[in-house]
């Protein structure tokens, strides 16, 4: 995966949680980079916002970590 990508996913997990005032553990951002990769490739050039929306539309899609990290974040 390019450097710019992972950087990409980084800067979105790290928005997301950050909004809730909530700091993501190594794990949660591990599992939410690989389903933003996965899901969301096309939104990352559009924002934060749209990889959320993204990954939330595929919430039936998330791996369990990633499922869980949205749920305890109110999301």
């Amino acid at each position: 995966m390019s450097r710019i990508v992972l950087i990409a996913i980084s800067a979105w997990v790290l928005g997301v949680f950050d909004a809730r005032a909530q700091t993501p553990t190594p794990q949660e951002h591990q599992a939410c980079s690989r389903d933003a990769s996965r899901l969301c490739r096309k939104q990352m050039s559009e924002g934060d916002y749209a990889v959320q929306q993204c990954l939330q539309q595929h919430r039936e899609r998330l791996g369990r970590a990633c499922r869980k990290a949205f749920e305890e974040h109110g999301m």
